[in-house]
């Protein structure tokens, strides 16, 4: 064999000592080393004050946006462990800090129940950090050490006595490391929020201390019928919360479930704390059982009839919102990132808890059981209905254009990855796109006005849409049932709309739509905003586009040349040209991506908007109306 082919052999085989592999590869560990990985620091510390919690050990957890924008977290639980490893020879505390699978949570007496389940929270953050100051109390003394970059700087040191116990981090991000390192106040504060109601009883106290008015709040709740009446605090409810705490074979179940006058179903689920985005067996065994159980009674109390077939669990979930939480000994999470719980046994054992007592609050409370199983029926109709309506906006195959809407004008590439669509406000504009836009990646669908708002309709309205109905086929995937990202045509989806409230209406109804009937689109990161000019400024041949006031203004007061300001209220105004240099090429365009960091806000928020309900929207509008900028009027 030869020694060396190719130039490689051992000596190009790399061994990353102790937290070395984190620095190198921090995606692995927290997803990426963008705003979600950096938040995921802040997460994986609180995990840590939040398993003590679990233990009842701590009932108070303290998180502060510092003015430098470090973090601290504090808890008052039993304090990390600050006597010498038995194996190690160095303090316990140090060991959590600076190994990888570490701590209380692999056997033994730490943690029974632990939301950290791999074990590499402390030691990551660690790792990824500047500097990490620890502070502990514990056996009437106060011990304190220094890391950095996952390496202590200072030894463990006693600094004082105290009859208190509990652990403090403060932290710095490693500006090395992360893209930005500006911690955002809504998306901390929305995962405490979500923990304040798993955890019963437990306190939470939220600062941010940057800025010239300090935010302060104090989170606390009675646990998942408060949750699930946050859920529902904008719609009109069908009955009281059905709530249910059982432990069963070493898991504990809580279930709040209530139903709403809406058409949309939301379901969230936690493991151990964890939200598992992609459900599980948890999930599944609440699903099954409750199909079962709202079929079962509408046979025995006759609302169902013999001669009709059973309602469908989508029929059953349409308008409720349910909390799914359960604690599990030695929880299994598909994949690092723990979306998606595993435990077979999980499933026989919800299925079983949530089957008993739904069925107990519909015998007990025929009158509320009356409205859910009507709600049901109701829903069923409407999916009848709607399956015929569907077939109209079906394709019979991904590159057939016979099925394809007139108004669209398709791309030449047939590649979903480089391909393009934009949504366009109105003919006008649509003209100018389709001769400004490159043909061969870029296609245009132009709408006629504003679309039907599917917050206030079920899907057979509208599939009788049939500006959504071109929608549908122009993107390929379907909807509802027969919905399959795999088959978009598109992996750019572009909303462009003017600049004017009309636009912006258009925007928030195109949202409404991909949010609630194509979410995975939103998901899978196709969904984009196109950002045209508000401004354009001419001096001869010469022209600069502007897309803010505040940029606008700083040129004009550092230019002392006189320029022609014209104020763009439409796309329609622009030529292909501009359109394409300012909004549509690829190389010069500013565009913002559609994200989902909460799905809970993100549900409010369109409810609130485009909901029947006029006072939420009255009060959403009084409280965000001083961040609005560039209002048309």
């Amino acid at each position: 064999m030869a020694e060396n082919i190719n130039g490689y052999n051992a000596s190009d085989i790399q061994v990353l000592e102790g937290l070395e592999a984190v620095r190198k590869r921090p995606g692995m560990y927290i997803g990426s080393t963008g705003s979600r990985g950096l938040h995921h620091l802040v997460f994986e510390i609180i995990d840590n004050s939040i398993d003590e919690a679990f233990g009842e050990y701590c009932d108070t957890i303290q998180v502060t946006i510092n003015q430098d924008n470090s973090i601290t977290v504090s808890d008052n639980g039993r304090g990390i462990p600050v006597d010498n490893h038995p194996m190690l020879g160095i303090p316990a505390i140090e060991v959590i800090m600076t190994r990888l699978h570490s701590g209380g949570k692999f056997g033994g007496s730490g943690y029974t129940i632990s939301g950290g389940l791999h074990g590499v929270g402390l030691s990551v953050v660690s790792a990824l950090s500047d500097s990490m100051d620890i502070t502990v109390k514990r056996d009437g003394h106060i011990y304190q050490q220094r890391y950095s970059r996952g390496k202590p700087v200072t030894k463990l040191e006693k600094i004082g006595n105290t009859t208190e116990t509990g652990t403090t981090i403060h932290f710095v991000p490693d500006a090395e490391i992360f893209d930005e390192t500006v911690f955002e106040r809504e998306v901390i504060l929305q995962r405490l929020r979500e923990l304040a109601f798993l955890n019963k009883g437990l306190r939470i106290i939220f600062r941010d201390e940057r800025g010239e008015e300090p935010f302060a709040i104090e989170l606390h709740s009675n646990g998942l019928k408060d949750f699930v009446a946050y859920i529902n605090k904008s719609k009109e409810v069908l009955h009281p919360p059905i709530y249910f705490d059982v432990k069963k074979d070493d898991v504990v179940v809580e279930v709040a479930m209530q139903y709403n006058n809406g058409y949309s179903e939301n379901i969230y689920s936690f493991a151990n704390n964890i939200r598992t985005q992609e459900g599980g067996t948890h999930e599944t065994g609440f699903k099954n059982a409750l199909t079962r159980v709202i079929n079962d009674y509408g046979r025995r109390s006759g609302i169902l009839k013999e001669s009709e077939g059973n309602l469908s669990g989508e029929d059953i979930r349409e308008g409720l919102a349910a909390i799914i939480s359960v604690l599990v000994k030695d929880p299994q999470f598909e994949g690092q990132t723990k979306t998606k719980l595993g435990n077979t046994y999980i499933r026989g054992v919800v299925d079983s808890c949530v089957y008993q007592n739904v069925d107990n609050f519909l015998n007990e409370n025929p009158a509320e059981a009356k409205k859910i199983l009507e709600k049901s029926v109701s829903a069923r109709r409407a999916r009848e209905a709607a399956k015929k309506a569907r077939e109209l906006t079906r394709r019979k195959s991904a590159l057939e254009a016979t099925s394809l809407p007139g108004k669209l004008a398709d791309c030449a590439s047939k590649d979903p990855e480089e391909c393009e669509l934009f949504i366009v406000e109105g003919d006008s504009a649509g003209g100018s796109a389709k001769l400004g836009r490159d043909r061969n990646i870029q296609a245009i669908l132009p709408l006629r006005g504003k679309i039907l708002n599917v917050e206030k309709a079920r899907l057979d309205k509208i599939l009788s849409s049939e500006e959504i109905r071109n929608l549908i086929s122009a993107i390929g995937t379907g909807i509802g049932e027969d919905f399959d990202i795999e088959k978009a045509r598109y992996h750019k989806l572009i909303i462009m709309t003017d600049a004017d409230v009309d636009g912006s209406h258009i925007r928030v109804l195109l949202l409404t739509f991909f949010y609630r009937y194509m979410r995975p689109l939103i998901e899978a990161g196709y969904v984009y905003i196109a950002q045209p000019p508000l401004y354009g400024l001419k001096r001869g041949k010469e022209t600069k586009y502007f897309y803010n006031d505040e940029d606008l203004q700083e040129f004009l007061e550092q230019t002392d040349k006189k320029w022609s300001i014209q104020r763009y209220k439409g796309l329609g105004e622009m030529d292909p040209e501009q359109l394409w240099i300012t909004t549509m090429s690829p190389e010069d365009r500013t565009m913002l991506q559609v994200t989902i960091e909460d799905a809970i806000q993100a549900d409010q928020i369109f409810y609130e908007l485009m909901g029947d309900n006029v006072e939420p929207r009255r009060e959403f509008i009084h409280e965000n109306a001083r961040y609005v900028s560039n209002l048309d009027i």
